[in-house]
C-alpha cells in the first residue's frame, strides 16, 4: 500500500486548490490521512460499504467512494454531502488507483531486476515480465555498484532514486545491506568515458550530500536486458579485485582490471606454488613502504631510472642502492624488463592470498 505521508500530500493538494475537506479511511474504517479536522466514522458502516457491491453511496451527511486496487478496495474517500464536493472526491480517487497502479508497477520493476541480477528467472520469463512491465529488451545498459561506508543507507538510495529516474530508462535497486545497484541506460553515442563520469558524479554527491564515503565498480556495456546480469557479475569483481590491488581507486571499471582479474581467478594453490617457485623457501618478510613505494615508482616510469630518482627526490645513486638491496632479497633485478614483471605479478600474488587469508578462505 502507499505511505501515508503520500496520501497525505495527494489530498492536501487537492485542499489547496478546491478548498474542499477530505478524508481518506482504509477498507476498516481507520483514518489514512485528512486534511480538517478529524471526524468519527463508525466502523462497522465502513466495513458493510467496503464489503458491498456499491462504488459510492451516501452515509449520515457524506459521501463515501471506494478506490479500488486490483478488483480489491484499497482506500475509502469521503466528503460532505455537496455536489462539488462528491467532484472533487473522485478526483482523489482517481488519483489515489492512478498512485497504486504507479506503485505496484515500481515494486514489480524492483522484483523483475533483482532476481534478473542474481540469474533467477528463465530466457522466457524475462521477456514476457519485461514485456508486461514495458522495458525494452534490445538497448544498451550497464551495472553501477556503489559499496556504502553503512549499512541501510536510505540517504544514498534517495540520492540515487532522485539522480537516475525511471523516465530515463535507469533503475536504482539493491540486493544487500551494503550495496546498492544503478542499471544505466545508455544512448548510442555513450561509452565507457560517460560511465566513468557518471561514477564520478555519483561519488561526488556521496560525499557532499549525504556525507558517506564508498567506492563504485561497473560492469561492460551489454546490449540486451537478459545481459544485465553479467554486467552485475563484472561489477562486483570489480569492486574485489579493486579493494585488493587497486586501493587508491574509488571507482574501478571491469574493463580496466588487468592482470588484477586473471590473478583473482586463480586457486589459492596456484598461488602458492607459484609464490614457491619465485622466491624459492626463503619468501621475503613484508616489503616496507619506502621499497614498495621505489618500486611502484619505477615500474610506473617504465624502469627509468633517471626520471624515478627525480621524481622520488632522491640522488640517482641512492635508487640503485635500493634496487640493488632489493635484488639481494628478492633474486630479481628489476631493471630488468622479465624481472620486473614477475616481482609485479608476485606483489599482486601476495596480495591476493592475504586478502583470501582475510576473508577466511
Amino acid at each position: 500500500m502507499l505511505a501515508t505521508q503520500v496520501i497525505q500530500t495527494c489530498i492536501d493538494d487537492l485542499k489547496a486548490i478546491t478548498k474542499v475537506e477530505l478524508t481518506v479511511l482504509d477498507s476498516t474504517g481507520l483514518v489514512v490521512a485528512v486534511t480538517g479536522k478529524r471526524e468519527e466514522f463508525q466502523p462497522g458502516e465502513i466495513e458493510r460499504f467496503a464489503e458491498s457491491k456499491a462504488e459510492c453511496q451516501t452515509i449520515n451527511g457524506h459521501h463515501y467512494l471506494k478506490a479500488f486496487h486490483e478488483m480489491d478496495v484499497a482506500y475509502i474517500v469521503v466528503c460532505k454531502d455537496v455536489n462539488e464536493d462528491l467532484m472533487i472526491a473522485k478526483i482523489a480517487v482517481s488519483q489515489l488507483e492512478n498512485l497504486l497502479i504507479a506503485y505496484r508497477e515500481r515494486i514489480d520493476k524492483n522484483n523483475f531486476f533483482q532476481n534478473l541480477l542474481l540469474d533467477n528467472l528463465l530466457l522466457v520469463d524475462i521477456y514476457n515480465r519485461a514485456k508486461k512491465l514495458h522495458l525494452e529488451n534490445v538497448c544498451r545498459r550497464a551495472v553501477i555498484l556503489i559499496e556504502v561506508s553503512r549499512e541501510n543507507d536510505n540517504g544514498t538510495m534517495e540520492m540515487l532514486k532522485n539522480m537516475f529516474s525511471p523516465q530515463s530508462g535507469d533503475f536504482v535497486t539493491s540486493v544487500d545491506e551494503k550495496t546498492l545497484i544503478v542499471i544505466k541506460q545508455l544512448d548510442q553515442k555513450e561509452g565507457y568515458d560517460e560511465l566513468n563520469e557518471v561514477a564520478d558524479m555519483i561519488l561526488g554527491m556521496m560525499n557532499t550530500e549525504v556525507m558517506v564515503n564508498g567506492r563504485i565498480a561497473y560492469g561492460t556495456i551489454v546490449r540486451e536486458l537478459k545481459d544485465v546480469s553479467k554486467s552485475y557479475k563484472e561489477a562486483k569483481m570489480a569492486l574485489d579485485v579493486g579493494r585488493i590491488f587497486y586501493a587508491e581507486r574509488s571507482v574501478v571499471a571491469y574493463n580496466t582490471l588487468g592482470i588484477g582479474r586473471l590473478i583473482y581467478q586463480l586457486p589459492i594453490n596456484l598461488c602458492k606454488m607459484f609464490i614457491e617457485e619465485i622466491f624459492g623457501e626463503e619468501i621475503p618478510e613484508e616489503l616496507d613502504e619506502e621499497t614498495l613505494n621505489t618500486i611502484n615508482m619505477f615500474l610506473e616510469n617504465n624502469l627509468n631510472v633517471s626520471e624515478t630518482a627525480r621524481q622520488l627526490y632522491v640522488h640517482r645513486n641512492t635508487l640503485l642502492y635500493r634496487l640493488e638491496k632489493l635484488q639481494k632479497v628478492t633474486n630479481l633485478d628489476i631493471r630488468i624488463f622479465d624481472d620486473a614483471l614477475t616481482l609485479k605479478i608476485a606483489l599482486m600474488v601476495v596480495n591476493y592470498m592475504k586478502y583470501l587469508e582475510s576473508m577466511d578462505y
